[in-house]
């Protein structure tokens, strides 16, 4: 027996169900599951994952029984609908859609009204007794399938059915009577032919394996290809096809198609919320072409349109019915898709909704509190990553508002940015670091690495549900839809709005929460830990075991740290410090004494500074362990590099310019990353630590005996091997003792290393007879394991990311096979000399969830990170946990 690659749903029967999305993808296993639940939906069939898979193995050819499979289950979908395919009287016509495992709307192709040709449209006449809706159906199927199967521009097919409008005098495509879309029918299948030299397809089993060709191509067009790099799907997950009976929304005033939510997408709000349009089919709605009416009477809001509830009461009653037991079934928010013909009520999809972070939120938390769902079941709902989208400022409400326009709130947050109104500058200027607002009449599929680059979008047209209003939430970018008052001119790069014009570049803000469009960049304030975050983030703590901890330099960084729940400091950089005020004038000094003596008169300067800063940090961070790094970079560093900058520094503390030239010159190093910087500064001029500890332990000590409860870690940078730890640590401990007993007081303290480079990693056990603590390095520890300056690496590791060479920048996610490795090992190492040795992390990587999960596989006690990332570190702390059960 052959391999099933065919899976049929109608007529309550369902070869597959939602336990089978990865073979299924999310629309055919939904379809499945929508038919066993006794949904009413369109009898089809599906062709798995696993087709576009052997697909692409087989250089483009389909494996052996899938022709006969859809053969056959093609008569089984003749049999449910009483309809035959290609049939002169009562044809069975079809849509042809994509389905990934997981949702990627608008990213890959749709054919929809499949089956049609001369002869079979006038048994949709006879079948309906509708000519103008038959002709309708034939042209929207001539020019969709132009575009998707025979890569004709749709501008071609769409410049000719605006030129027939104009030549009858009508401003909408429901205005043209039967004979106009007949006409076009002709007109665009003429244009075909002088396009693609062929005549376009009448064979409806031609059509077929044409559209289902097509759709398993789009799972490599450029804006799948884009999507899935943005929300890292794999690409050899491949999507299904499914092929399902038309049935439709374009039929007359009986007839009507939405979309809906079971959610509100933007806020959670637990009320149904959708739009649809009557006598249309689906892509009119997501396409903004047309304004969407609300489906129900509690979101019409100022709108004079009927809803779905007034006009079509019986309809509506059974929508309702079904959207909450399909919530109830799945236990989660619902976006659903729906279509109307004559009366009857027809579901094509339901998949889980895309919403915003903030929606996202109050859906599982008030889950929890219905008893729909487990606190680890909510907290598992949320994404980590997606919490950033939560923890940066909005508009100040203070703010003076030169509002030009108003819209509707489709994605929140606010942006600020030069307007742009094309995809590609908006990349092309943000790839320079500029921050722009993607302006567009409505946005389409193509547009979605413009989308990405830009701060926010705004459109003319479209409502909630439309394309920019969706793929907004699902990035987390501000977006105001359906902002009717912008007339914009492409050509002219520019765009009225009540009577102002704003060309290209122009500063905007937008607010997604609002819809408001305002003139000039705005003033933000911080976001705040409170409500639904709150909640989450007990639940999360309650589970998770990895501490997190924060990187921060200044006692701001640590109190901002503390309130998003930091457990103390993984790293305070002790050079940031240097750079503040006029201590840098001491410190350069210091680099350019002649002797011993010299250097300890210009950091007695710098001693009280460096004591005054612990102060802050540590009061800020009271009962919690504060990591210091002694000084790191190479003093190279500290010094002017000009010529302008070396004569005024030079004049300004007393310098003889040539000899501050001349130090600066024999400070330079080829590879300052590799060169005299970390403990070797440390070993080289001991002063210089034994400062920096003396400063640490002073602040310490007069904290403690103020009645306080200090805890600091004293933190040794880049060592090798074990006799640079041994020989600092000895200094670092005289200092200490030497404090403590001028002091009075007794104190706790440790003494620990980096590990940052891969020797260090392999001799783990040597260096920890040393040291206390273990804190990683992983930003240094990718660069010496890679060879691969980070400050270099940006110009081609996007490049080797995109071809697939790396799956992920090292520098962003932790290397688990290479760097991470290296990291197990050394925690081994370590812990076979101290069982109970404490080990962190303190690059980058400690806030990004793939690492915080590998960190937590293998048994570290915390992860440190900025202090925005502590929130999704916790979240990601939790998700490790819950996924080890």
């Amino acid at each position: 027996m052959s391999k099933k690659y065919v899976y049929f749903f109608g007529a309550g029967n369902a070869d597959g169900g939602a336990d089978k999305k990865n073979l299924l993808g999310g629309k055919g296993a939904n379809l499945a599951e929508m038919v066993s639940l006794g949904i009413p939906v369109p009898s089809g069939f599906t062709i798995s994952t696993e087709v576009c898979a052997e697909y692409y193995e087989n250089d483009r050819n389909y494996p052996d029984g899938v022709d006969d499979q859809v053969a056959a289950n093609m008569k089984k979908v003749e049999e449910v609908m009483g309809r035959k395919f290609g049939d002169e009287n009562a044809p069975l016509l079809l849509s042809i859609r994509s389905g990934a495992r997981v949702s990627m709307p608008g990213m890959m192709d749709t054919v929809l009204n499949l089956g049609l040709n001369d002869t079979t449209v006038k048994g949709v006449i006879k079948d309906t007794g509708n000519e103008r809706f038959a002709y309708d159906s034939y042209r929207r199927f001539v020019q969709m399938y132009s575009d998707v199967v025979l890569s004709v521009d749709k501008d071609e097919l769409e410049h000719i059915l605006e030129q027939k409008k104009e030549e009858k005098g009508v401003k909408l495509d429901t205005d043209l009577t039967a004979e106009d879309l007949k006409d076009l029918v002709v007109k665009f299948k003429a244009k075909v032919e002088e396009i693609t030299g062929k005549d376009f397809p009448n064979d409806p089993n031609e059509q077929l394996w044409g559209a289902i060709t097509a759709v398993f191509g789009s799972w490599n067009n450029k804006r799948a290809i884009t999507y899935r790099r943005l929300n890292k799907i794999p690409g050899g997950w491949g999507t299904a096809v499914n092929v399902q009976s038309m049935v439709y929304g374009n039929m007359g005033d009986s007839s009507a198609t939405g979309v809906a939510f079971t959610r509100d997408p933007a806020t959670g709000k637990n009320r149904f919320f959708g739009e649809f349009l009557i006598n249309a089919q689906g892509e009119d709605v997501v396409a903004g072409i047309r304004t969407p009416q609300s489906v129900n009477i509690a979101g019409k809001g100022d709108s004079t349109l009927p809803t779905l509830e007034e006009s079509m009461p019986r309809c509506y009653k059974e929508l309702e019915s079904i959207y909450l037991k399909l919530e109830n079934h799945y236990k989660d928010m619902q976006d659903i898709e729906f279509t109307i013909q004559q009366g009857k009520l027809w579901m094509l999809q339901t998949r889980t909704g895309k919403r915003t972070i903030k929606a996202a939120l109050k859906i599982a938390v008030d889950m929890v509190a219905d008893g729909m769902i487990s606190k680890d079941d909510a907290v598992l709902r949320i994404e980590p990553d997606r919490l950033d989208q939560l923890l940066h400022p909005m508009i100040d409400p203070k703010a003076q508002k030169d509002v030009i326009a108003k819209g509707l709130p489709a994605s929140p947050g606010a942006a600020s940015g030069g307007v742009v109104f094309t995809a590609d500058e908006a990349e092309k200027l943000a790839e320079n670091d500029e921050k722009v607002i993607l302006v567009r009449i409505e946005t389409s599929p193509e547009d979605i690495h413009g989308m990405n680059a830009a701060q926010g979008i705004l459109t003319a047209r479209g409502g909630m549900t439309s394309h920019a209003a969706v793929v907004a939430r699902g990035m987390g970018k501000s977006c105001v839809a359906g902002c009717g008052e912008l007339e914009i001119n492409y050509a002219e790069n520019s765009m009225e709005v009540n009577g102002k014009t704003i060309r290209k570049g122009d500063i905007i803000t937008i607010d997604g929460a609002t819809g408001e469009v305002m003139l000039g960049e705005l003033p933000t304030i911080k976001p705040e830990m409170t409500g639904d975050l709150l909640s989450l983030m007990e639940w999360a703590d309650a589970v998770r075991t990895l501490k997190v901890r924060t990187n921060a330099d200044t006692p701001h960084d640590a109190k901002v740290a503390r309130e998003f729940g930091a457990e103390g400091i993984g790293l305070c950089r002790t050079e940031h410090m240097f750079f503040e005020g006029d201590r840098i004038d001491a410190v350069r000094e210091m680099i350019l004494a002649d002797d011993l003596e010299g250097r300890k008169k210009a950091l007695a300067k710098i001693l009280p500074m460096q004591k005054g800063d612990f102060i802050g940090i540590f009061k800020e961070m009271e009962g919690l362990p504060v990591t210091i790094r002694l000084l790191d970079p190479p003093l190279h560093e500290f010094l002017p590099h000009t010529d302008k900058e070396i004569n005024a520094l030079a004049a300004k503390i007393g310098v003889d310019a040539a000899k501050l030239k001349a130090k600066t010159h024999a400070l330079h190093e080829s590879n300052p990353m590799l060169g005299h910087r970390g403990c070797r500064l440390g070993i080289s001029y001991p002063e210089i630590y034994d400062m920096q500890v003396q400063a640490i332990m002073e602040a310490t000590c007069e904290l403690t005996k103020e009645g306080h409860s200090i805890v600091p870690e004293i933190m040794i940078p880049l060592v090798g091997h074990v006799n640079e730890l041994r020989a600092t640590r000895e200094s670092a401990e005289r200092v200490c003792k030497e404090v403590i007993k001028s002091s009075g007081v007794e104190i706790e303290y440790l003494i620990g290393t980096m590990i940052e480079l891969p020797r260090a990693a392999l001799t783990a056990n040597e260096i920890a007879e040393h040291a206390d603590f273990f804190s990683f390095g992983t930003n240094d520890l990718t660069q010496t394991t890679f060879g691969l300056s980070r400050d270099d690496a940006g110009t081609f590791l996007p490049m080797y990311v995109e071809k697939g060479l790396l799956k992920e920048d090292p520098f962003v996610a932790l290397d688990q096979d290479g760097v991470g490795q290296l990291v197990k090992m050394g925690l081994v190492k370590g812990r076979s000399v101290k069982n109970n040795l404490k080990v962190g992390i303190c690059g980058e990587h400690g806030g990004e969830p793939s690492s915080v999960e590998f960190c937590h596989r293998i048994g570290l006690n915390y992860v440190s990170c900025s202090p925005f990332r502590v929130p999704i570190a916790r979240l990601a702390a939790a998700h490790a946990k819950l996924k080890e059960k």
